[in-house]
């Protein structure tokens, strides 16, 4: 039980997420099913809050980034850049493995995205790479035992 608890705050913390915590969990010996489950509620814990509260968020943020006196970031750029070309939806599914669900779900607020369709892709997206990463690193995982 211990070790699922990892998982899931592992998965909670922005820039750790699913891609690293679900192969290192399945590696670790932990049920597959446990370890994406775990994963999974744990993104989907620190996310919802994220969008929920987006106002206060973007407000922090922006009096952040003022104080820093910093440009946007690459990976802001790369996000905006996704925004313009696939919408929320395809900033939702390639979020999480370019620049991290938490930033995409921001980004896409920050963008104009309403909160329903943020969680609604969000969620979807997150449920899809859970599933991506959880069966690849079964696959391979089998694959080199064998």
């Amino acid at each position: 039980m211990y070790e699922y608890m990892l998982v899931f705050i592992g998965a909670a913390i922005p820039w750790v997420e699913i891609a690293l915590v679900i192969p290192l969990g399945i590696i670790r010996g932990l049920s597959p099913i446990g370890v994406m489950a775990a994963a999974f509620v744990g993104n989907m814990l620190t996310l919802i809050p994220v969008i929920i509260g987006f106002e206060k968020v973007k407000v922090w943020y922006a009096r952040r980034q003022e104080q820093k006196g910093k440009e946007p970031s690459k990976r802001s750029q790369r996000a905006k850049t996704i925004w313009n070309k696939y919408g929320l939806p395809g900033l939702a599914l390639l979020g999480p493995i370019l620049i991290g669900i938490h930033i995409a779900a921001f980004i896409g607020m920050s963008l104009g995205a309403r909160k329903n369709w943020s969680i609604f892709w969000m969620t979807a997206s997150l449920a899809i790479w859970t599933l991506v990463f959880g069966i690849a690193t079964m696959l391979g995982f089998d694959f080199f035992i064998q």
